[in-house]
């Protein structure tokens, strides 16, 4: 893949990565209620889910897909009721202190970050899009996909610290329950108001 080439994918991939979406609002949630090092496994999962799919967009699941709007509209309706029941768990969260550490909630594990993304139709758009915008044909059908992973692997973490970042920053300012319980309903909100964009 040529460096202009490849520099265009990136800026495609920057753009999906880092806006809002239940991804990110996941990170923001997470990094805010428990800190940044204890949601790094969701960020991982998060990133290992996004390869999955990357790799089964385009070795065929893709295509299908695309061939049967009727699996579409599933992913859709069972992307919407999971974001929905994470924005409830997000928004009826218990207040912990992030200093103490020891609290009876854990942060979301990283196979639930993964299993996201495969009902996850804003990730589905952003694997489709790249590999059917940047992908090569011919020998250069498989390079072009690694180039791709490579460039999705770098996006996605630099857009996860990001995120992860703003929410234990935010959750250093949320000292009190009144704070925290505001906190958890808006971005339990938000949460469940990605699930507009997905039937937008």
């Amino acid at each position: 893949m040529e460096l202009s080439l490849f520099f265009s994918m990136l800026g495609f991939l920057w753009v999906a990565a880092i806006t809002p979406g239940p991804n990110n609002m996941l990170l923001t949630a997470s990094g805010a209620n428990f800190g940044f090092l204890r949601s790094l496994p969701l960020m991982i999962g998060i990133m290992i889910g996004m390869q999955l799919m990357l790799l089964l967009v385009a070795f065929g699941v893709g295509g299908l897909i695309l061939l049967y709007p009727s699996l579409h509209l599933f992913l859709k309706l069972a992307g919407s009721l999971y974001l929905l029941w994470l924005a409830w768990k997000i928004a009826t969260a218990a207040y912990e202190e992030l200093e103490t550490g020891d609290g009876p909630q854990t942060p979301m594990p990283f196979w639930q970050g993964g299993l996201l993304q495969l009902i996850n139709p804003k990730a589905w758009l952003m694997a489709l899009g790249a590999v059917a915008s940047f992908s090569l044909a011919g020998d250069a059908y498989r390079s072009s996909v690694v180039a791709i992973s490579v460039g999705m692997a770098i996006v996605n973490l630099v857009a996860g610290i990001a995120w992860l970042g703003f929410g234990s920053l935010i959750g250093r300012l949320l000292r009190s329950r009144r704070a925290w319980k505001i906190f958890n309903l808006a971005m339990g909100a938000l949460t469940a108001a990605c699930v507009l964009l997905i039937w937008h």
